[in-house]
């Protein structure tokens, strides 16, 4: 793995053709496939897109067992905030990602692969289109 695909990368994208565009120019940046992850604010849809786009969930091996398990207790907006915290994706940023998954965005991240617990996160996480907190 280089160094530029250790860094987490966030896409927020409007549909599934542009989800398959993201998850393609991932890949040809050298990002593993099981490392390009897909999410929406709906269980199904995020199933669907990732079946149809060659893109992966959110699975236990990338979010942590602990963060499985409490996220079956966890409200929708409360899990997928988990799930990206999970991944080195701040407190801040999660809510605001939250939020554009509110209004039907879809996240496409491709992970540099360290899971990260509590408040841990990491700084140097790229978003597009960028955004300011």
């Amino acid at each position: 793995m280089t160094t530029q695909t250790m860094t987490t990368r966030v896409h927020t994208v409007n549909n599934m053709l542009e989800v398959q565009e993201q998850v393609h120019r991932f890949e040809r940046d050298g990002y593993a496939r099981e490392n390009i992850f897909v999410l929406t604010h709906d269980k199904d849809r995020t199933e669907r897109i990732a079946k149809n786009t060659d893109a992966e969930q959110i699975s236990v091996s990338a979010e942590g067992v602990g963060t499985a398990i409490a996220n079956i207790f966890r409200s929708t907006g409360d899990e997928l905030r988990a799930k990206m915290r999970s991944l080195g994706i701040s407190k801040q940023y999660a809510e605001h990602l939250e939020k554009e998954m509110d209004r039907d965005k879809i996240l496409v991240i491709a992970w540099g692969g360290k899971e990260y617990k509590d408040d841990e996160y990491d700084s140097s996480v790229y978003y597009y289109p960028e955004y300011r907190l």
